[in-house]
């Protein structure tokens, strides 16, 4: 939902902020893997029970998540590499998160409901991986209700107090999978034409040796 109606504006309100940073010389990769420091301490502080500092934490994760785009816009030196170090990073921060979640839920719940971290996880990758694979197939996929910036920011939302940890996190698989399944959906009804075939028709072939016999004649006369 974010990447569909907010980010252009989004861009515009941390355009200069990504141009301040890289005067100071901070760079794209540099904010992506301290992002990724935050976000496993952010894991820590959720395993250790103090939510208030995990919703601090999470925040920041969140600001280095936004910024090191602009940043690397700003430098000029956007790249195949970095956008592919950030996805990665993101999987990892992910992960990092609900690991913290499925700690508190083992200890202090009954040790099936560590599943429910493990679903909403799942869920996430599905989001992501639809998007990555419909895109290299040359469609969008992009928006739906809760994308990574929703996410993140409904996990802040459950770790606000114990009364709503559970709660929140059910309501997150719930709209998780819906996304899921809703950009399924999408992507398979703009997925009508075939796909390219790369093995040659039986009249390319055909040509190809006509193609051939007479290149050959003609190097005999």
């Amino acid at each position: 939902m974010f990447d569909g109606k907010f980010r252009t504006s989004a861009d515009a309100f941390i355009a200069p902020v990504g141009r301040g940073l890289v005067k100071v010389g901070f760079s794209a990769d540099v904010l992506t893997l301290s992002g990724l420091v935050f976000s496993f301490a952010t894991m820590y502080a959720i395993g250790a029970g103090t939510h208030w500092q995990a919703i601090v934490l999470l925040t920041i994760t969140g600001i280095h998540d936004m910024l090191d785009g602009a940043v690397a816009k700003a430098s000029q030196r956007s790249s195949q590499r970095g956008s592919f170090f950030d996805s990665v990073v993101d999987r990892v921060s992910d992960a990092a998160f609900m690991g913290g979640v499925a700690f508190v839920l083992v200890s202090h719940h009954h040790g099936e409901m560590v599943l429910l971290p493990f679903a909403i996880l799942t869920a996430s990758f599905m989001i992501s991986y639809q998007r990555s694979k419909a895109e290299s197939l040359g469609l969008a996929a992009k928006g739906g209700l809760m994308e990574r910036a929703e996410r993140m920011i409904l996990l802040g939302v459950a770790l606000l107090t114990n009364a709503t940890f559970l709660p929140v996190l059910w309501v997150m698989l719930v709209l998780t999978w819906m996304t899921a399944f809703g950009r399924f959906r999408r992507v398979w009804k703009v997925a009508v034409k075939p796909a390219p075939s790369t093995t040659p028709s039986l009249r390319t072939r055909t040509q190809a040796r006509r193609q051939r016999r007479a290149l050959s004649r003609a190097s005999q006369l």
